[in-house]
């Protein structure tokens, strides 16, 4: 399947995480032991409408087919618009039938509005929001009027007093010469806020500073840097594509947490975002409460599994008992 091709699905998409470089920078870093299983689906006139990005490797004994892009994405699909999400599944579906040489097809992070249970019988196991704002040609001062006065002065208030008193400023990496002293800032930042260890995004450094190199390079990359006077303070990841910004990672220097610093760079980048005319802004995995106070729309993402073979297929019971989902129709 030729790069183009692939590239204007993803475009269809509109998910970062669909790209042929975001798949192909996870194939660099985390395609060691992966054998590729790349398939693509015709609509009834022979027109390519999807791709199918799947790799076989090992699962502990198991051999587990996936979508490429497992770990770091956030949602996996095939490539394809939304509207030709059935044909995608129905191909989907055939292509994991075609295939004798795995024992568990593990289907991670489909969005709840993906029927994939209609095409391959599965066992759920598990859930995770996926929250948005949907801009809909709104501004920001319009988005702001329809929160509650309370959240209205506290965007305001908060950010104009660390500018007043601290001298606030925001900057966007544009340039490759800054991009690996940003990304420093990012990581550092990042284990400023939450600890050494207590997250995966630092073991993933070397993924997501090629993934940014590119995503510069093709105008997707959204790095923000809050200073406060000529001091690095806090910084924001993500990602803007096809019309959607969406919000990766973020990081901050505790010594401003009483000065509500991440909430400012939250609402600036937002408000950027709605400026430039973005038709969404996507605040990615996880039900966090804060998320609530700005989203309209929640794609529940779901992961469901089907054994094709006795110890794939007990693998999934297990599992989904562990979960406690219920049992897939006959």
């Amino acid at each position: 399947m030729a790069a183009t091709s692939w590239r204007e699905m993803a475009e269809h998409s509109r998910n970062v995480f669909a790209t042929w470089e975001w798949a192909k920078t996870w194939w660099k870093h985390f395609g060691s032991g992966e054998e590729l299983r790349l398939f693509s689906c015709r609509s009834p006139t022979g027109e390519p409408v999807a791709i199918l990005p799947l790799s076989r490797s090992r699962l502990g004994p198991l051999r587990a087919l996936r979508v490429i892009g497992h770990g770091p994405s956030d949602q996996l699909t095939p490539v394809c618009a939304e509207a030709d999400r059935e044909l995608a599944l129905s191909g989907l579906a055939e292509a994991v039938g075609s295939l004798r040489d795995w024992d568990l097809f593990l289907g991670e992070r489909i969005p709840e509005s993906w029927p994939i249970g209609d095409v391959l019988p599965s066992r759920d196991l598990g859930h995770e929001a996926n929250p948005a704002l949907l801009v809909n040609g709104r501004s920001w001062d319009e988005i702001l009027a329809e929160r509650s006065k309370g959240f209205r002065g506290q965007v305001r208030r908060y950010e104009r007093r660390l500018a007043r008193e601290l001298g606030l400023r925001f900057r966007l990496t544009t340039s490759s010469d800054r991009l690996n002293e940003d990304m420093d800032l990012l990581f550092s930042l990042h284990s400023a806020r939450w600890g050494v260890g207590t997250t995966r995004f630092p073991a993933l450094a070397a993924f997501h500073r090629d993934f940014a190199a590119v995503a510069l390079e093709q105008g997707w990359l959204r790095l923000w840097i809050a200073e406060v006077g000529d001091r690095p303070a806090a910084a924001w990841y993500g990602f803007r594509y096809a019309g959607v910004e969406s919000f990766y990672q973020t990081g901050r220097d505790p010594e401003f947490e009483r000065w509500s610093l991440g909430f400012v760079l939250l609402n600036h980048t937002i408000r950027e975002a709605v400026g430039d005319g973005m038709d969404e802004y996507r605040f990615l995995r996880g039900g966090e409460s804060y998320k609530a106070r700005y989203t309209d729309v929640d794609r529940t993402l779901q992961t469901v599994a089907h054994g094709r073979t006795p110890v794939g297929r007990l693998a999934v019971t297990s599992a989904a008992e562990l979960t406690g989902r219920p049992r897939a129709p006959p």
